[in-house]
């Protein structure tokens, strides 16, 4: 059984940073490409960054230069570095792996 879990979220003022994680069990996905995406209120769920299995990275233009993904393949885990945090930040955020398998969500709230 996959069972992707996230950790990492919290409440930070704006200009901080955050750093979530994705432990991934169940299966390896160092071949996969894997994803974090997230939704605020009353939108749409949306991709923030990719990697795929070779650590080729693609980011949404809104947190380019401020956030970093990368992946620890020996330990099936992916993830999310954020810095220069701003309030459109805050949302729920999710693990994907494969395009295929989510995790449970992880909040992520910028407010002074």
């Amino acid at each position: 059984q996959v069972q992707l879990v996230e950790s990492g979220g919290g409440l930070v003022q704006p200009g901080g940073s955050l750093r979530l994680s994705c432990v991934a069990s169940g299966s390896s996905f160092s071949g996969d490409a894997m994803g974090w995406y997230r939704q605020a209120p009353g939108k749409q769920r949306a991709v923030v960054a990719l990697i795929d299995y070779r650590g080729s990275t693609e980011y949404r233009e809104s947190v380019k230069g401020r956030f970093t993904i990368s992946r620890n393949n020996a330990k099936n885990t992916m993830y999310l570095q954020m810095n220069s945090l701003k309030p459109e930040d805050t949302a729920v955020y999710y693990c994907n792996a494969n395009f295929r398998y989510w995790g449970q969500g992880t909040q992520v709230t910028v407010s002074s």
